[in-house]
């Protein structure tokens, strides 16, 4: 069916306007013919009449010309603003990413220097506020590192989310939390490689910014029919509103924090891929939803 589409969107409006004609043409000779033979009479086919249908036809494909041309011109157009905005926002990544994470390393290398040189309580909290803070503009940068990475082409190739969950926990640091994690021995979606990128981001969030006594996080892969669904949920303190309006609205929001981000990407990237994610914040913690197309296993190669 997709080549079949593309065989008729790839060609010209021109190419496209002398195919209508034609069949448009012939189309009016059968249906005139049709109309006589049922009516019995042959005063339904006069030269006049296939001369008025043709022009109605001609007419038409005129129209259909203009609208596809039209269309075609604006498609191209937006085409070329979206590559150069992706270029644009590539550069920035990548500026972002080396320029301004040199310098954060400068700044944190000067800031361990002058907290091995201050003594008094007020001055160390000063320093530790300047190492958070360059901490988490770095952990930022890391993040976009997917803006450069991720294509904007639709994904047609298979993963293996049961593996893909398994490397993404032992990832994250989760010695002293307890991660429990249900699924079947496969779960094969209709994905790329990019997609460990939310899958780790999830539990990393989950452990990472869980602040309960004994943190707890449990993941489980769900089928059902055609989609393929990874449920994580933690007992941490939620998501603040602030962040959560991130997931909730269909533009950007101010953001400060690398989970802000994190969650962005995480939004962003599941969609990219095809998939869904959905968000349930509540007092006793956080439940996350990555949605997936279902697809069959890669064949095994014969001998």
């Amino acid at each position: 069916m997709k080549c079949r589409l593309e065989l008729v969107y790839g060609r010209s409006a021109t190419a496209l306007t002398a195919a209508y004609l034609c069949v448009g043409a012939l189309f009016a000779v059968a249906a005139d013919l049709a109309v006589a033979s049922a009516t019995g009479t042959a005063a339904a086919w006069t030269p006049t009449r296939l001369v008025g249908d043709w022009l109605l036809v001609a007419g038409s494909g005129g129209v259909l010309y203009g609208a596809v041309t039209y269309h075609r011109r604006r498609a191209e157009t937006a085409h070329r603003d979206l590559e150069t905005s992706n270029q644009q926002l590539q550069v920035l990544s990548r500026v972002f990413r080396h320029n301004v994470r040199n310098d954060l390393n400068v700044i944190r290398g000067y800031a361990d220097l002058l907290g091995d040189r201050v003594d008094d309580d007020r001055s160390e909290g000063y320093v530790e506020t300047i190492r958070e803070t360059t901490d988490d503009v770095v952990a930022i940068s890391e993040k976009l590192r997917v803006i450069e990475d991720a294509s904007s082409e639709p994904p047609d190739g298979r993963v293996d989310l049961v593996d893909a969950v398994r490397e993404a926990v032992g990832s994250v640091d989760v010695d002293d939390a307890e991660v429990t994690v249900e699924t079947p021995s496969a779960a094969w979606i209709r994905a790329d490689d990019s997609v460990a990128f939310p899958i780790r981001e999830v539990f990393e969030n989950a452990v990472t910014h869980n602040n309960g006594s004994t943190r707890r996080v449990e993941a489980t892969i769900r089928e059902n029919g055609t989609t393929t669904c990874l449920e994580v949920t933690d007992n941490g303190p939620g998501i603040p509103p602030d962040e959560r309006a991130v997931l909730q609205a269909e533009e950007e929001t101010a953001l400060s924090h690398a989970s802000s981000i994190g969650l962005w990407l995480v939004k962003w990237m599941c969609e990219t891929q095809g998939g869904t994610v959905r968000f349930e914040a509540g007092d006793d913690g956080t439940t996350v939803r990555l949605r997936f197309e279902s697809t069959t296993p890669p064949a095994t190669p014969t001998r």
